[in-house]
This record gives C-alpha cells, sequence and structure tokens, in this order.
C-alpha cells in the first residue's frame, strides 16, 4: 500500500513538471511573438513618411567656390543670399577650401554678394531655384580691388598685368581662334614692355597663326599670286613664308616694338553692356586711331598706324613685284586704321559673346564709372 502511494505521488509530480514545462515553453514563445510585432508591425507615426517626400523634392540648395584671379582659395568671404519679395537676408562665410553652402530653399529668384578684405565685391545674376535643384555657381574669381588698403599679400601693378595676360591668352571665340587682345576687364594693370613682347610672342606662336598663313598661301597659290615664286611645294613655301612672315612682322611692330617705344597698351579694352550703345560704337570705331596709354590716359594709336605703315615698307623686301616702300607703307597704314575699326566692332559686339574663359567679374567698363 505504502509502495502504491508512492508511485501515485511520483507519478502526479512528473506530470506537474511536465504542464510547468510546457506553460513556460508557451509563455516564452508568445514573448518572442510579441517583441517581434513590436519591432516590425508597429507603423509609423501618421505623416512621417510623406512629410520626408516633401522635404526631399521642395527644398533646394545654391552652393559655390570663392578664389581670386590667381587661383587661390578665399576662406572666410562673406556671403549675402538674397530672396525676391523678402527683406530679410541669409548670410555664410566660405569655409577653409573657399566653399560656401545654402541649404533648405524654397524655390523662387535668388541673388549673392560675396566680399572680402582686399577683392572686389561680386554680385551674381538672378538664380532661378526649382524645387529638389542643388544649383552649384560656375567658380566666382575675385580681382584685387584697385583702391583696397586692407591687402595683406601686396602684388606690384606687373604681377597684376601677369596674372591677367595669363587669363586673356586662354581667351579663344568658340573655343579655338585667339581672342587675346581683348581686355575684357576695363581696369586692366598696364603691361610693361616684358609682357607686351610675351603677349605678342603668344599670338604669333598660336597653331592658328600658322594655319592662317597657310591658308592664305593656299588662295595666292590657286590664283597665282605673286608669279615670281614659281608653282609647285616650292612656290606655296615661298607664299607660306612671305605671308607668316607678313603677320609675324605686323603683330611684333604694332604690338610691342612700337607700343613699347610710345609706351601704349596694344589692347582693346571693352566697353561692354553697361555702357550706352552709342558710346560702344564710338570706342570700337576709333579703335584703329586712339589707344590707352600706358599712364591711362586715351592718345593717338602712334604703335597701330606706324606698326603697319613699317611692316608694309618690310614687306617689299621679300615680295616680288611689289608697290614702292612708301606706298606700300601708306596703303598698310590706311589699311591698319579701317581694319583696326572693324576689328573693334567685332570685339565690342560679337567676339565677346563667343569668348571662352573670360572671368565673371570681366564685364567691361563699371557701370559706376558709367554713371558716376
Amino acid at each position: 500500500m505504502g509502495k502504491t502511494r508512492l508511485k501515485t505521488v511520483f507519478t502526479a509530480c512528473l506530470k506537474f513538471v511536465a504542464l510547468l514545462f510546457l506553460l513556460v515553453s508557451a509563455s516564452n514563445k508568445l514573448s518572442a511573438q510579441q517583441i517581434q510585432l513590436a519591432t516590425t508591425d508597429l507603423p509609423n507615426a501618421p505623416g512621417f513618411h510623406e512629410q520626408q517626400t516633401i522635404v526631399q523634392e521642395t527644398t533646394a540648395s545654391i552652393s559655390g567656390d570663392v578664389t581670386d584671379v590667381r587661383g587661390g582659395l578665399v576662406p572666410g568671404a562673406e556671403i549675402s543670399l538674397d530672396e525676391k519679395g523678402r527683406t530679410d537676408q541669409r548670410h555664410a562665410t566660405s569655409d577653409g577650401e573657399g566653399h560656401f553652402l545654402f541649404r533648405n530653399l524654397a524655390p523662387g529668384s535668388y541673388s549673392l554678394v560675396i566680399s572680402s578684405p582686399g577683392l572686389e565685391t561680386f554680385q551674381s545674376q538672378t538664380i532661378v531655384l526649382r524645387a529638389g535643384e542643388k544649383y552649384e555657381l560656375p567658380e566666382i574669381a575675385l580681382p584685387i580691388a584697385s583702391a583696397s588698403t586692407t591687402v595683406n599679400v601686396v602684388m606690384t601693378q606687373s604681377q597684376i598685368a601677369d596674372e591677367e595676360i595669363k587669363l586673356e591668352t586662354s581667351q579663344r571665340i568658340v573655343g579655338i581662334f585667339p581672342n587675346f587682345y581683348t581686355a575684357f576687364l576695363w581696369n586692366s594693370a598696364p603691361l610693361n614692355t616684358r609682357q607686351k613682347f610675351k603677349l605678342s610672342l603668344h599670338a604669333t606662336t598660336d597653331p592658328i597663326a600658322f594655319f592662317s598663313a597657310g591658308v592664305v598661301a593656299g588662295i595666292e597659290q590657286a590664283n597665282n599670286t605673286f608669279p615670281d615664286y614659281g608653282s609647285g611645294i616650292e612656290g606655296y613655301g615661298k607664299r607660306y613664308g612671305a605671308a607668316y612672315g607678313d603677320a609675324f612682322i605686323g603683330r611684333t611692330l604694332g604690338s610691342a616694338i612700337f607700343p613699347s617705344i610710345f609706351r601704349q597698351d596694344p589692347r582693346y579694352f571693352y566697353m561692354g553692356p553697361a555702357s550706352p550703345t552709342k558710346a560702344r560704337l564710338k570706342h570700337a570705331l576709333l579703335a584703329g586711331l586712339v589707344a590707352r596709354g600706358d599712364n591711362g590716359h586715351w592718345q593717338p594709336n602712334y604703335s597701330h598706324i606706324a606698326g603697319n605703315a613699317a611692316a608694309g615698307a618690310l614687306s617689299t623686301l621679300y615680295h616680288p613685284d611689289a608697290n614702292s616702300a612708301g606706298e606700300l607703307a601708306r596703303n598698310n597704314a590706311l589699311i591698319g586704321i579701317a581694319g583696326g575699326a572693324f576689328q573693334g566692332l567685332l570685339r565690342e559686339f560679337v567676339w565677346s559673346r563667343f569668348t571662352s574663359k573670360v572671368p565673371s567679374y570681366a564685364k567691361g567698363k563699371p557701370e559706376a564709372e558709367v554713371h558716376p
């Protein structure tokens, strides 16, 4: 009887442990399901996704990099952002790499003003932002302020002119034809003798100069101009040498030697759209007769006139059956004056639209000087 009772108690204990084990297992499984439900199946807060999408689609930004004319970074430049129709401004400062960024901008029309001590202030044209647009300005190069007294690194006139020549010798019409002798910066530094010869040599050794001489020689060969040169390769070679010699001598005399003697600038100074059309026409038409002196004053263009006359006289040395030296000197001088006027019109009203590598700040005569 005692053994039977003991067996019954033992069996009851086993059943209780088994039942307890089943209850614990069920409880753990239920907890795991509840945790998974809490972490994966709960809905987002109302409007969360919709709000995030709206921000991505409607906000825009404006960014850019600020440098000087030498390509150096300008950290600490002050940038003011104006939105059309609002009186308040947003402000930013360029970082150590000259970079700035305005975020979270609403669609609309904006303009920027950028300033830095010792450099001229830049004002952008109107920028129209669309929803979600990330607008990046072209590189902004601030020129040295002409009347600044707070420039930390002092540059001489010669150093400034060297930097400007680097910019000018990269200017090309439709990216191909040189436009080295157009100064789009009205207040460009004067050139010294070395710089005048450097600019002349750059123009006469440009690939387009050699190509142009080849075209002229080909036309002369086809028309049998200067028959004494003969025909065939030998005749073409003589015509090519004469054509290139005309261009080289004319450029060297009119843009380097005589400008150094008379202390005149051989470049054309672009007036730009800030000036009245009548004033621009007059300025362009007088380009062959009037030049800017190294002292900044306008004077008769002795360099251009004398250069063309001398080049015409010298051409009699290698052109067969040429007119007298005096006659060619006179004709070349007159042609040079007329050509200067025609080129002036092209430089002022046509070439400026198609010339690449012109800095954004170089827009001709400043409006403050046009309307003082």
